[in-house]
C-alpha cells in the first residue's frame, strides 16, 4: 500500500427495504447455512438482484463503486446531503458494517466516534470505560494511565468520572467519547457529525485537537461534517458523496465550494415581456427584477464577502407622478434586515429603472429574500412585489479558527484598530 493507510476499492453497499428476512423460513435457513456455515456470498444480496446499478423496488444502494486512497497523516472530509451514504462509508471503514461488494484495506489502530453511545458500556463508569477503550486499542494499563489525566481534563467532566455513563447527558457522553478517541493515539481517527451534539466551545476545542493530532502527530482523520468552514480548515482533501455515488474528490476548498454551489437555492432573476402578464395593477407593473452577485474568486458562490446589486424595471402607468421604491431585505428566519427607500423621482408614463447596491462584508451567512414596493409621494403604496428575489449567503472565515455560528443578522467589516504605541500616541 506504499504510504496509503486506507484503500477503498469498488465499494458498494446494498440494503434491503421493509421487513427483515426473506419471508420464508426455508429461505432464511438456506441464507444462514450458505453465509455462516459454507461461507458463501449472501445469495439474497447480490449485484445481479438489481438491473445494473439500479436497485429493485425492495432494495436501495447506500454506496455504489466507491474508490479512493488516504495517505498516512492526511485529513479527509466527507461531505454530502443527508442520505448520501457518508455514515455508511464510515461504518464500513470502521469494520462495523460489511460491504456488499468491494474491499477496504487499512493498517493501524482505528478509533471511531460515529454516534452518541459508540463503544461505551453504559453500566460502567467513565473511568472504567476509558481503560476498556485503551485495551481495545491494544494499549497497556500503564499506557492508558499515562493519558488518563489528560483525557479527563479535556472532557471537562472530572466530577462525574466515577459515575456510570448511563447517567451522563448526551453532551457529557460525547465530551468523554471524543476525549478518549483523540487521546489514546489511534493511527486512524474516524469522526461523524456526532460532534454537533456538543456546544460551540467544545466543537472548537475538538476541531483544534483533531488538527493537532493530524498535523502534529501524523495521525489520519476521516471527518464527516455539514460545517464547510470546519472541513476547509481541518482537511487536506474532501470526498463529496451524492446518493451513494462519489461525485467529486479533491482539495477540500474546491470540493466544498462545488457542493455548496449545488445546494444553493435561489431566484436571482425574473422577467415579464408582456404588460398584461406582468405582476402589478392598473398603476404599475413590473418588467424585470435581477440580483447580480459580483463574484471574483469564489467558484460561483455568494458568500459574506460578495457585493450584490439589485436592478429592476417597471411600467409606470400614471402621468406626472412622484415615485419612490422601497427595497426590503428579509432573512428566511423572519427577520427584517433593512427597509431602504429610494429618493423620489418625477416620472411620466413609461418604463422606470432602478438600482441598489449592497456592499460585501455586510450580510451574515444565511438565506434571504427581497421584496420591492412602489409608492407615490413617499406615502401612498401602489404595489408590492413580494419575495421576488431569493438567495443564500455562505460563510467565509479566512484564517479565523472559530467554527461556531457567527452571531447577528449582519456581519460588517468596519475599520477596527488594535495596538499599543500607535493608539496611545493618537489619544
Amino acid at each position: 500500500m506504499a504510504d496509503d493507510i486506507i484503500r477503498v476499492e469498488n465499494l458498494s453497499k446494498l440494503y434491503r427495504l421493509g421487513t427483515i428476512g426473506t419471508g420464508s423460513f426455508r429461505q432464511d435457513l438456506q441464507h444462514w447455512w450458505n453465509l455462516y456455515v459454507l461461507r458463501k456470498k449472501d445469495p439474497f444480496f447480490q449485484l445481479g438482484s438489481a438491473s445494473g446499478h439500479a436497485a429493485a423496488r425492495d432494495h436501495i444502494w447506500a454506496l455504489q463503486n466507491i474508490n479512493f486512497d488516504v495517505k498516512q497523516g492526511e485529513s479527509v472530509g466527507i461531505i454530502g446531503s443527508n442520505g448520501s451514504g457518508k455514515s455508511t462509508l464510515l461504518k464500513i471503514v470502521s469494520r462495523i458494517v460489511k460491504p456488499t461488494t468491494g474491499t477496504v484495506k487499512g493498517k493501524g489502530k482505528v478509533s471511531s466516534l460515529l454516534e452518541v453511545g459508540t463503544g461505551f458500556n453504559k453500566e460502567l463508569t467513565g473511568r472504567e470505560n476509558i481503560f476498556i477503550s485503551g485495551y481495545i486499542l491494544g494499549m497497556s494499563k500503564a499506557e492508558v494511565a499515562a493519558k488518563f489525566d489528560e483525557i479527563v481534563d479535556f472532557s471537562g467532566i472530572e466530577e462525574f468520572i466515577d459515575t456510570p455513563v448511563k447517567r451522563y447527558s448526551s453532551g457529557m457522553y460525547v465530551r468523554l467519547a471524543f476525549a478518549v478517541a483523540a487521546h489514546l493515539e489511534p493511527d486512524i481517527l474516524i469522526v461523524d457529525e456526532v460532534l454537533a451534539v456538543g456546544d460551540a466551545d467544545f466543537q472548537k476545542k475538538c476541531l483544534g485537537k483533531m488538527k493537532d493530532v493530524s498535523r502534529g502527530h501524523g495521525r489520519t482523520i476521516l471527518f464527516v461534517s455539514h460545517n464547510m468552514q470546519a472541513v476547509n480548515t481541518l482537511c487536506d482533501r474532501a470526498i463529496w458523496l451524492n446518493k451513494g455515488i462519489l461525485k467529486e474528490i479533491g482539495p477540500s476548498t474546491t470540493v466544498a465550494n462545488k457542493y455548496i454551489a449545488s445546494m444553493q437555492k435561489f431566484n436571482l432573476s425574473q422577467s415579464w415581456e408582456n404588460l398584461k402578464d406582468a405582476p402589478g395593477n392598473d398603476l404599475v407593473r413590473f418588467k424585470h427584477v435581477e440580483l447580480i452577485p459580483h463574484i471574483e474568486e469564489t467558484d460561483g458562490i455568494i458568500d459574506v464577502r460578495t457585493p450584490l446589486t439589485v436592478r429592476f424595471q417597471f411600467w409606470n402607468l400614471l402621468h406626472d407622478v412622484s415615485l419612490n421604491v422601497g427595497l426590503v431585505l428579509y432573512s428566511y428566519s423572519g427577520d427584517c434586515v433593512f427597509d431602504l427607500l429610494s429618493p423620489a423621482a418625477h416620472c411620466h408614463e413609461g418604463i422606470v429603472s432602478g438600482e441598489c447596491s449592497i456592499p460585501g462584508n455586510f450580510l451574515n451567512d444565511g438565506s434571504y429574500y427581497i421584496t420591492l414596493n412602489v409608492a407615490k409621494d413617499a406615502a401612498i403604496k401602489l404595489y408590492d412585489l413580494e419575495e421576488c428575489l431569493s438567495f443564500d449567503v455562505e460563510d467565509y472565515r479566512g484564517g479565523i479558527q472559530y467554527f461556531g455560528k457567527w452571531c447577528g443578522i449582519v456581519r460588517p467589516k468596519f475599520p477596527f484598530l488594535l495596538g499599543q504605541k500607535e493608539l496611545i500616541s493618537e489619544s
